[in-house]
């Protein structure tokens, strides 16, 4: 049984079964009497204590673990702020084409498109954008930066409009009707719009008053520009109206029985839409170069906050003008067709007067 006993300890010495395990308690065996890691087997890796070096990579372990489970933590985290931050920005953008289709300037069924709704989330983004620029314009005006430290800023905002260009041009070759509509402005804004945008020649009229004094040269080398602008924006709009009539030709002109060719040739005109588009965004862009080529740093840093603050206020005008009391406009429109009616009614009867 010793024979045995000396085979089966390797393996476990639990595992062994002995005569002795009857006997009377005479004193520790000789399993027990070895220390408890060593039961474990000839296989274990703990029969010695562990070097310094092994606790010190158990304790890189550990930390590497700890530090994967905060960042997991914050990635979901953020995966459920950018839920919510796309879920309120899904609102908006329904709340705006709600009141859009109330107006009068939704499409068929208030319905958007995919590329139209990605093109105003990254929009919104972008006005979020335009706030910090503004800031940032307006503090450096303050305090006052120095000119190297401006044009920085400045440069940045040209930067930033340049990033609107270049999402339009993205966004009108998905959905050009919502950009030459100006579905992704306010209301008040669309009053203005010429071609998908602002009219280059109008902003320039707008600015001038705002960024004097200008020198003799700055004068002449903006009026020379603007001359420009007006003709590039007559030859655009002149060839928008030919397109149209082009249409109207095409879609009224043929035999009923000719429909399908009506349309074939009315969408390969459509596509020409694009182009105009294009082109005017073109022109707002070098607008803005040019801009800044002619003005002084500070000029420029003015220049681009007027601009800010302008269509910001269009922006509260719209919004105000949608959240006014609806029984002030009832009474309001029934004041008018009472004085309208009233102004007939007496015009009327200074016309018969005179016979």
């Amino acid at each position: 049984m010793a024979d045995k006993d000396a085979f089966c300890y390797p393996y476990h010495v639990d595992d062994c079964t002995s005569p002795q395990e009857n006997l009377p308690n005479k004193g520790p065996s000789h399993s027990e009497m070895l220390p408890k890691n060593s039961r474990k087997g000839a296989g274990s890796t703990s029969e010695k204590p562990l070097d310094a070096k092994t606790l010190r990579r158990l304790a890189q372990n550990r930390e590497a673990a700890r530090k994967s489970r905060l960042r997991k933590k914050a990635y979901v985290q953020q995966l459920e702020s950018s839920r919510l931050k796309l879920t309120h920005l899904e609102q908006d953008l329904q709340r705006a084409r709600s009141q859009g289709v109330f107006m009068g300037c939704g499409g068929a069924g208030g319905s958007l498109s995919s590329g139209a709704a990605m093109f105003d989330m990254e929009y919104a983004r972008w006005l979020e954008d335009d706030q910090r620029h503004m800031m940032e314009l307006r503090s450096g005006l303050q305090v006052p930066l120095p000119d190297g430290e401006l044009r920085v800023i400045v440069d940045g905002y040209l930067s930033h409009y340049d990033e609107v260009f270049r999402l339009k041009g993205v966004a009108v070759k998905t959905d050009v009707f919502h950009l030459i509509n100006g579905m992704w402005t306010s209301p008040a804004e669309r009053c203005f719009l010429w071609i998908g945008g602002f009219k280059p020649s109008e902003l320039i009229t707008m600015l001038i008053p705002q960024l004097e004094p200008l020198v003799e040269q700055q004068i002449m080398g903006i009026h020379g520009l603007r001359h420009s602008l007006v003709q590039a924006e007559e030859a655009l709009t002149q060839g928008l109206e030919q397109l149209q009539q082009s249409l109207v030709d095409t879609i009224a002109g043929s035999p009923v029985a000719d429909g399908v060719q009506q349309m074939v040739a009315a969408m390969g005109k459509l596509g020409n839409l694009e182009g105009f588009v294009s082109q005017a965004d073109n022109l707002r862009q070098i607008t803005l170069h040019q801009l800044c080529r002619l003005l002084t740093v500070r000029q420029a840093a003015r220049c681009f906050l007027v601009i800010g603050e302008y269509y910001g206020r269009l922006r509260a005008l719209s919004s105000l003008w949608a959240s006014r009391p609806r029984e002030t406009l009832i009474s309001d429109d029934n004041s008018c067709q009472t004085t309208t009616e009233l102004q007939m009614v007496q015009s009327s009867q200074n016309h018969f007067s005179s016979f």
